[in-house]
């Protein structure tokens, strides 16, 4: 992994909502859940749709999730695995941290 990169200020990631960011390139959706923000590529790997266009999720079984809105593929905010089909490969996830009132990205090093 690469240094960790500033994505966007927390303020502006909506809790139970999603924020589309781009870092160093990569479109990411940063997701909040009250003092967790999650962050997935934002590209459906099913059909390269926005994730960040979709509806978060919380299930107390498999956690917090976001759904594409085209074939309604349902992914992991903490591992990017495909919950349901039609999708059947994972979307990278990508550790976040918080820092006075910002959130950091680290994306890896090949990005």
């Amino acid at each position: 992994m690469s240094e960790s990169t500033f994505a966007a200020p927390l303020a502006d990631v909506p809790d139970g909502g999603v924020l589309a960011v781009e870092v160093e390139g990569t479109e990411i959706a940063l997701v909040r859940q009250g003092d967790e923000v999650y962050a997935i590529r934002d590209e459906c790997s099913h059909a390269s749709i926005p994730l960040s266009e979709g509806d978060v999720n919380v299930d107390p079984a498999k956690g917090p999730s976001i759904e594409c809105w085209l074939h309604s593929s349902t992914f992991s905010l903490r591992t990017g695995e495909p919950l349901n089909f039609p999708a059947t490969e994972p979307v990278p996830t990508y550790p976040t941290t918080i820092e006075g009132g910002r959130v950091y990205v680290a994306l890896p090093e090949e990005n």
